[in-house]
């Protein structure tokens, strides 16, 4: 029944459009809950979307959906065909952030366009593809470059209004323009460098780094210790749960990380102790956690209706996509309702971390910059400068 249902969904396509198809017929048709898919093929509007995709019969490419209008039905629609290996992997956020920066720099007025454009292409879209390169491109760092880009076409804005161009800018009005906007202090500076750097204004101009906040929530110590045992022992809560709650208590890892852990990262060693890679070298895990983690590997139910492909290495949580993990909101989300508090528990655990290591070591295993990790050093007043020379007192 499943089957003929597929085949009555794709049956429209024709020559390439249906060789391309195949794998997903073939995914469908396997798939481990068929009653799902049943109801999906009935009610979603995904299906009608594929379903008119189908009929088209053209050739199904990134570019093709990316003319579609930018609903759910399209973005399930995409994720479906890149999970099944209809069309290939690209890193989502990039080509939102590329997309949105065409639509976005497309619409300004001419004079700001002719600033705001280069800087937004060939600064900050740049960028992004450089680090895309090296890690995954996730949502936050896109909601970060999209800021910058709005704030440059702000100050631009702010310019015009005032009757001055970058080239006749002055410190004065640069500062004028800080005090009045001061949650825009980060995104002014990149771009008053990226001005200086094309010899579009005053190179002494200087719009002052802005102070990193440092948090101000925090638990306890017994009370961290308490929902880290929480965590390793309760057996009420959620597997996935518990183990996003002590690895954020013990590593200081943020969701949107512990979410992106593929099951090849955790490994055993022969002495039968479990170590998890959370950036290069392994770390070394209580054995309570291991447990949990390797019953997660084993027994983890995906919540997709169709399974992934075996090439890709499986994520510990995976989420309702083939091939792709957990929502961070949904995550964040079961922590709460468990009283498992996500932001003072982590800034306790770095605290914590910092104080115990020297924040080279922690940076090193926690997969954070190295200045960040010696800003919370500063904060909880242990520097790495004191780590450095109690080194070369030792060897010297």
């Amino acid at each position: 029944m499943l089957a003929d249902r597929v085949d009555e969904l794709l049956a429209p396509a024709r020559g390439e459009t249906a060789r391309q198809l195949r794998p997903l017929a073939e995914a469908l048709g396997a798939a481990p809950y068929p009653r799902s898919v049943l109801a999906w093929l009935h009610r979603h509007s995904a299906a009608a979307l594929l379903a008119g995709l189908a009929a088209e019969g053209q050739a199904l490419t990134h570019e093709m959906l990316d003319r579609l209008p930018r609903m759910k039905a399209t973005r399930y629609v995409r994720e479906l065909l890149v999970g099944t290996g209809v069309l290939p992997a690209r890193q989502e956020n990039l080509a939102r952030l590329e997309a949105w920066t065409s639509s976005f720099t497309g619409a300004l007025p001419a004079g700001q366009a002719r600033l705001v454009g280069p800087y937004a292409r060939w600064q900050i879209v740049r960028d992004a593809r450089r680090r895309a390169a090296r890690r995954p491109y996730s949502s936050r760092a896109a909601d970060a470059d999209v800021r910058g880009i709005r704030i440059a076409a702000a100050f631009t804005a702010w310019l015009d209004h005032e009757g001055l161009g970058l080239a006749e800018l002055t410190q004065a009005d640069l500062d004028r323009w800080l005090t009045g906007h001061p949650t825009m202090h980060r995104g002014t500076r990149a771009f008053i460098r990226w001005a200086i750097s094309r010899r579009l204004t005053d190179r002494h101009l200087a719009a002052a780094a802005p102070r990193w906040p440092f948090p101000s929530d925090f638990l306890g110590t017994d009370e961290l210790d308490a929902q880290l045992s929480r965590c390793l022992n309760d057996t009420g809560l959620p597997r996935e749960v518990r183990i996003a709650g002590a690895l954020s208590r013990l590593y200081a890892l943020p969701l949107t990380r512990i979410v992106t852990l593929t099951a090849d990262r955790y490994t055993q060693g022969a002495n039968g102790h479990g170590y998890l890679t959370l950036e290069r070298n392994p770390v070394l895990l209580p054995p309570k956690l291991a447990r949990l983690i390797r019953e997660q590997i084993t027994g983890a139910a995906s919540t997709s209706m169709v399974s992934p492909r075996p090439e890709s290495p499986p994520f510990l949580m995976p989420g309702r996509i083939p091939g792709r993990h957990r929502s961070v909101n949904w995550l964040y989300t079961q922590m709460r309702e468990h009283g498992l508090p996500v932001r003072p528990a982590r800034n306790t655990a770095m605290i914590e971390a910092v104080t115990r290591l020297p924040p080279i070591v922690v940076a090193d295993l926690f997969g954070i910059q190295p200045g960040t990790a010696d800003s919370w050093a500063r904060y909880a007043n242990a520097s790495w400068a004191a780590y450095l020379t109690a080194r070369r007192d030792d060897t010297g």
